[in-house]
């Protein structure tokens, strides 16, 4: 039988396949690229993705955010406040968001995603209802808010896949 920690696993699993599919072999240069001088590059879009979850699953299991609790806040130095997660960036705040290691990337991801992992392996069927934002109308149940993670990560794993086929070669 399948739990509803083995279904949200594979989700996020599919998010971090996305991930390192997008990212893997590219250079530093590559993933900070934003075409045409104002879409979002590979690295804000990666990096923005993880924020999100970070944010959103920290803020459901009651944890603080890998960003700030295992350093990677200070790893990436970026010009942002901390609790800086991408939604209305300018153009220049997306500009600011760049790695000059692509393994800072995927790290980070992953280290998000582990979290995440440990988190969802303590659900059961009976947590899912748990209203978790009652800033929305109806309010947002645990449920909701988990899938709705993975679909943006996806959303954004796929903007980064299509990116990257954009780059010219080598």
């Amino acid at each position: 039988m399948v739990t509803t920690a083995d279904l949200l696993t594979d989700g996020f699993g599919r998010v971090q396949e996305a991930v390192h599919e997008a990212v893997a072999g590219l250079t530093a240069e590559q993933l900070n690229h934003r075409p045409q001088g104002r879409l979002n590059s590979i690295t804000w879009l990666v990096w923005h993705l993880a924020r999100v979850q970070d944010d959103h699953v920290a803020g459901v299991a009651g944890t603080e955010q890998v960003w700030t609790a295992a350093g990677w806040v200070e790893r990436f130095g970026l010009p942002l406040p901390p609790e800086s997660h991408g939604y209305g960036h300018t153009s220049d705040e997306v500009d600011s968001v760049r790695v000059g290691d692509p393994g800072l990337l995927t790290g980070y991801y992953d280290a998000v995603h582990d979290e995440t992992l440990r988190y969802v392996a303590t659900l059961g069927d009976q947590d899912l209802d748990r209203v978790v934002d009652t800033r929305w109308d109806p309010p947002v149940t645990l449920a909701v808010r988990l899938v709705s993670v993975i679909a943006d990560d996806l959303e954004h794993a796929g903007q980064a896949a299509i990116l990257r086929g954009l780059l010219p070669p080598g």
